[in-house]
C-alpha cells in the first residue's frame, strides 16, 4: 500500500476536514475515550491549533485521503536544556491499521525532532490500548523513570471542573 506523510497545511481544506474527521473517529473508539468530539471542539480545533506555535501536525495520505494523524506539540526539557517533541494524538483509521501507517507517522514526527535538536520524544496512551502500547514498545518507547529510577507518571486536572484558582 502507498501512502505519503505531509504536514498538515491548516488553510487546506482536505487537510482541515481530514484532521478534525480523523481526531473525531479516534475520540469516538474506545482506544480514544468512546466520545465524540463535541461540536463546539470540531469548529475551534483547527483555528486553534494554527495559532499554537509549537504545534506539529502530520497526516497520512492515500492519495487525496487522509487515512492517519500525529497530532506534536514541541515542548523544552529543563534538565537537559533542549527541546523535546510530544506525540499527543496518534490515529490511523481503521481500514488501515496495522499497515505501517503509525509507524511512518512516528519516524516522521522522530526525524522532525531530531532535526530541531530535541532531546526525547514523548507521548501518553491508555493502559487499555494494548495495540497503541505494542506499538509504542516496538518503536523503543518506555514507562519514564527518573534519576532514582522512580517512574514518572503522566497526572491531568480537568479546569472544566475547577471552582477556584487557590482550591489546593
Amino acid at each position: 500500500m502507498q501512502f505519503e506523510i505531509r504536514e498538515a497545511d491548516f488553510g487546506d481544506p482536505v487537510h482541515a476536514t481530514g484532521i478534525v474527521d480523523l481526531l473525531n473517529s479516534f475520540a469516538a473508539d474506545p482506544a480514544g475515550g468512546a466520545k465524540p468530539l463535541s461540536a463546539d471542539v470540531r469548529e475551534r480545533l483547527i483555528p486553534v491549533l494554527q495559532s499554537h506555535p509549537s504545534a506539529l501536525v502530520l497526516l497520512a495520505f492515500v492519495e487525496l485521503e487522509p487515512i492517519g494523524i500525529a497530532v506534536c506539540f514541541f515542548g523544552f526539557s529543563t534538565f537537559q536544556a533542549r527541546p523535546l517533541l510530544n506525540i499527543h494524538d496518534l490515529a490511523v483509521i481503521p481500514a488501515f491499521r496495522e499497515k505501517g501507517v503509525g509507524r511512518a507517522l512516528f519516524f516522521e514526527a522522530e526525524n522532525r525532532a531530531i532535526r530541531r535538536g530535541c532531546c526525547k520524544l514523548t507521548l501518553e496512551v491508555r493502559e487499555d490500548n494494548v495495540r497503541a502500547l505494542s506499538l509504542y514498545e516496538r518503536l523503543g518507547f518506555a514507562d519514564s523513570v527518573g534519576g532514582d529510577s522512580a517512574p514518572t507518571r503522566f497526572l491531568s486536572k480537568d479546569l472544566r471542573v475547577a471552582k477556584t484558582l487557590n482550591s489546593v
